[in-house]
């Protein structure tokens, strides 16, 4: 019995290790304005999405607006966003960790990104991306699950570089280029099974990606991630393989308003699953914003999705939306 032991805990460890992970990403989340407005009227901007990301092993979004009633908006910025702390249940109820990498966080100053934290941690909302210093920043995101071990990094490439966490002072993580390369470098060694890297990057309104964000994903992959998701432009921008690695490079906005063009008034809500040998399948859901900025779901519209041959094939089919 004793020499059975071994061989029994190793076929119960491969069991556990086979089951696959399903993770979900949202695009940008703005609960200031009308989003704001809808929560304050005790309301939730995100129910017709509930099912979909309480399903899941674990959901991140990001977080575009510092929650607060501290700081002063910045006056060198054209559009600022402060949500009310009332908005930090609804967060809880839907999210299990919120990137704050992004050019909205620093709005209202250090003291709000700093209240911004401690709000999420009173709720128990991990974040990422971001931090009281510049390790606390770049540190990954550990998702440890069903014998998985996934590393999400989060960083902001667009203006202002003023929110860059320093050394000793709050703030992002600024995407250079050699400094991603070493944290993802970093996670693999740290034992992650897989490393996502969730961008915030490209240009406003383009509904294709930039040559800087094609380097980029490209060299993220190189250097060992698993896949690649981005955000920020306020419009979807489709998605690729490279290697057999997905790069999904913008999923447009999921709970915004305040927008005159219809692009930025759909976004995708990325659904993957994963194993320990990476991408098993994925879907992106049609998230239609309303004139609140609150989602509603898109029977039949199509949009992007693959499994495992189709990254073999480098070939991006499209679904239909449940």
């Amino acid at each position: 019995m004793k020499k059975l032991l071994p061989v029994l805990a190793s076929l119960f460890l491969c069991s556990v290790q086979a089951e696959p992970v399903q993770l979900v990403f949202a695009g940008d989340i703005m609960l200031d304005d009308g989003p704001g407005q809808v929560v304050a009227s005790g309301r939730d901007p995100l129910a017709r999405f509930a099912a979909v990301l309480r399903d899941a092993d674990f959901a991140i979004g990001n977080l575009e607006t510092p929650i607060a009633t501290t700081g002063k908006a910045l006056e060198n910025k054209i559009v600022t966003f402060r949500a009310e702390p009332g908005v930090v249940p609804v967060l809880k109820a839907h999210f299990d960790a919120l990137s704050v990498a992004n050019n909205h966080s620093g709005d209202y100053g250090k003291t709000a990104f700093l209240e911004t934290l401690q709000h999420l941690e009173g709720a128990g909302i991990r974040y990422f991306g971001g931090g009281r210093n510049l390790a606390e920043a770049h540190a990954p995101l550990w998702i440890e699950t069903k014998g998985l071990r996934i590393a999400v990094l989060g960083y902001d490439e667009f203006k202002p570089r003023s929110f860059e966490a320093g050394v000793n002072t709050p703030g992002v993580a600024w995407s250079e280029d050699d400094q991603v390369v070493r944290d993802i470098r970093a996670a693999r060694k740290a034992g992650a099974d897989l490393v996502i890297p969730f961008m915030h990057w490209g240009w406003e309104r383009e509904t294709e990606p930039c040559d800087r964000q094609r380097i980029l994903a490209r060299r993220m992959i190189d250097a060992g991630a698993a896949l690649v998701v981005g955000g920020h432009p306020h419009v979807t921008q489709g998605a690729e393989y490279y290697r057999g690695r997905l790069i999904v490079y913008s999923l447009g906005n999921f709970v915004f308003d305040g927008f005159d063009y219809p692009e930025a008034e759909r976004g995708w809500l990325l659904r993957l699953t994963l194993d320990r040998d990476g991408l098993v399948g994925w879907d992106t859901l049609a998230a239609q914003m309303d004139d609140e900025g609150v989602p509603q779901p898109v029977s039949g519209a199509k949009t992007p999705c693959g499994d495992r041959e189709d990254a073999r094939r480098g070939r991006v089919r499209l679904c239909a939306n449940p």
